[in-house]
């Protein structure tokens, strides 16, 4: 029997024919091969090399990294709260200097605020000695009738708000805060220096 383009049939179609084979150079002979490899990527060693993770070096690197800049911040912070710690004492210094002179005005007569450079503390007139932070210099600078001794110093606020003047100097560190007081007019500041 014979179909109608010229070839012998069976009468089924081509179901006899024998089926056709091709291979593609270049890729392999069974059909579950991947795509074709394009020339632009990499081999699949370079690339599975890549994607299996860091080297112990590139570890402590970032290891090495990571404690410098901790280093860093904690020395910064420790910095710091050391000049918070100086300012804060200053503060406070001064506002027992400002009392001082207040309770001279309203009793109406003479106040003394004293100071122990060895220890590190100092008195409020009718208040408690108080101890600066540890680690913490401290200098006086008054008229020579108020220094008892080589340690110990005083300054003295008048009825009319004038005293006998001065200056204190609190420092830690590198940091240096420096307590005014006005001899005229009995005024308290405060500057860094």
């Amino acid at each position: 029997m014979k179909t109608g383009n010229g070839e012998r049939g069976t009468g089924n179609g081509a179901r006899n024919a024998a089926p056709v084979f091709a291979q593609v150079r270049g890729t392999p002979s069974n059909a579950c091969a991947g795509p074709a490899r394009s020339p632009f990527t990499a081999p699949r060693s370079l690339r599975a090399q890549r994607a299996r993770g860091f080297t112990l070096l590139e570890m402590l690197a970032v290891i090495l990294l990571i404690g410098i800049a901790a280093a860093a911040v904690a020395v910064s912070v420790s910095q710091g709260l050391a000049s918070a710690r100086v300012r804060a004492a200053s503060v406070e210094l001064a506002a027992a200097l400002r009392a001082t002179r207040a309770q001279a005005i309203v009793k109406g007569k003479e106040q003394t605020f004293a100071l122990d450079i060895r220890s590190a503390s100092y008195q409020a007139a009718g208040g408690k000695q108080v101890a600066l932070p540890k680690g913490m210099r401290l200098s006086i600078t008054s008229a020579r009738e108020d220094q008892k001794n080589d340690h110990t110093g005083r300054i003295r606020f008048f009825p009319d708000g004038s005293s006998t003047g001065g200056h204190i100097v609190l420092q830690r560190g590198e940091r240096r805060w420096q307590v005014n007081v006005a001899w005229l007019t009995g005024a308290v500041s405060v500057v860094t220096s």
